[in-house]
């Protein structure tokens, strides 16, 4: 047993999901396990300790590698010892065992002992080597998928029982895979940004069932003094191209940010850092920054749909600053917008997709200004959602969407 997997015999106590994952991901990682089994991993104990968590009770993971003459494995235990009942084991994406009062998981170790993950990584690298791995799976996928599909073209009405086998089969890869890439995608997504003076909320939606990733992200951080930093991004296409494509826009726009570039100049930097390496890249971007002390709101913009504010007596209107997106001739906003929110203040952040299910993006606009200021008492958590559902009474031109809501409270 090589000095990392002795280390890796523990067992720690946790309080939230997001420690969990990050405990399993790292120390699985540093085993050495392949990114699609530590995805596996880390989903299954993810899942079968959420509702512990969710409820404010405690979880125990204990692992230890064990070694014989015919194999090398890792055992996880997983106990909730406040549990009024046992976690169900069925369906996990690694499959999973009761034993006594713990879900238990053996997973085998690579043949060849490994040093430890490289040094440096952070979780969100580990996210995305996963996300990479599951991406290449699904394309390998997809290739099977076409080649079957051209055999089947050229064979007879005698094996149309083979083919509706076939097609079973591949309804079912499609949804397993589809299922994991979404888990993998909202992993990837920031989690909730508790801001005193601020309610942020969030909803997003697909396309459609079969392509449950796209190219609508966003993300959001607090800056040392205190402000929001808030990116919306929209990448041409929809699947794994253009969530691939929307992610590397979010990182470099966060990096750019988190190194004091001045935000009127960011979008143009993200153009000049990802074009060398990705020629047909083409997104909208939408840039907010604010005080949540002092009200403070700042735009730039690229391209992207322009903000609404819905003001607390009702009276609304579009926040709309000039500027290129990323791929476009001479991307980069053409100036920034200052605003002061006042207390009650609703700003809507939204893509492409919630505006012009009909074809018509002023008829679109004119929708979600009458939406919003209907909905603007609702609690904040709660809007996003309900603007969507107004919006999609009637979809002409289904595209993914992403509504996002910042509210400003005492």
């Amino acid at each position: 047993m090589t000095d990392q997997e002795a280390a890796a015999s523990r067992s720690t106590t946790h309080r939230s999901l997001p420690e969990l994952r990050s405990a399993v991901r790292t120390l699985a990682a540093g085993l050495r396990l392949p990114a699609e089994l530590r995805t596996r991993l880390t989903l299954s104990v993810a899942r079968v300790a959420e509702p512990e968590l969710r409820a404010g009770r405690l979880v125990t993971l204990e692992t230890r590698p064990e070694q014989d003459f015919v194999r090398r494995e890792l055992t996880v235990l997983l106990r909730a010892p406040y549990a009024p009942w046992p976690a169900p084991v069925e369906g996990l994406p690694l499959p999973a065992q009761r034993e006594a009062d713990a879900t238990v998981w053996r997973v085998p170790l690579p043949e060849t002992p490994g040093r430890g993950h490289p040094g440096g990584q952070t979780s969100v690298e580990l996210l995305e080597e996963e996300l990479r791995a599951a991406v290449a799976r699904a394309e390998a996928l997809e290739a099977d998928r076409r080649n079957l599909t051209h055999e089947l073209d050229e064979t007879n009405s005698g094996v149309l029982a083979l083919y509706v086998q076939l097609e079973e089969r591949d309804e079912q890869l499609r949804r397993a895979h589809g299922q994991m890439l979404r888990e993998l995608e909202d992993a990837l997504r920031p989690g909730p940004l508790k801001v005193g003076g601020l309610e942020l909320a969030i909803h997003y939606a697909p396309a459609g069932t079969d392509a449950p990733t796209g190219g609508d992200l966003y993300d959001w951080f607090q800056l040392p003094d205190g402000t929001v930093h808030i990116t919306v991004v929209d990448a041409l296409g929809h699947g794994l191209t253009s969530t691939r494509s929307a992610l590397n826009v979010t990182h470099a726009v966060r990096t750019l940010t988190l190194e004091g570039h001045p935000l009127e100049t960011v979008v143009a930097r993200t153009d000049e850092i990802l074009l060398p390496y990705d020629r047909e890249l083409m997104a909208t971007v939408q840039l907010a920054r604010i005080d949540p002390v002092a009200g403070r709101l700042t735009l730039a913009n690229g391209s992207h749909p322009p903000p609404l504010l819905v003001r607390e007596d009702g009276s609304a209107r579009f926040l709309e600053v000039r500027g290129r997106g990323i791929g476009y001739p001479l991307a980069g906003s053409e100036g920034l917008w200052h605003e002061e929110l006042a207390l009650g203040d609703l700003l809507v952040l939204y893509t492409d997709g919630l505006t012009e299910s009909r074809r018509d993006p002023y008829e679109g606009e004119r929708r979600l200004t009458a939406a919003a200021v209907r909905h603007r008492h609702r609690p904040t958590e709660e809007i996003p959602g309900a603007l969507a559902k107004e919006m999609h009474t009637v979809i002409l031109h289904p595209d993914d969407t992403l509504a996002l809501t910042v509210r400003r409270t005492r």
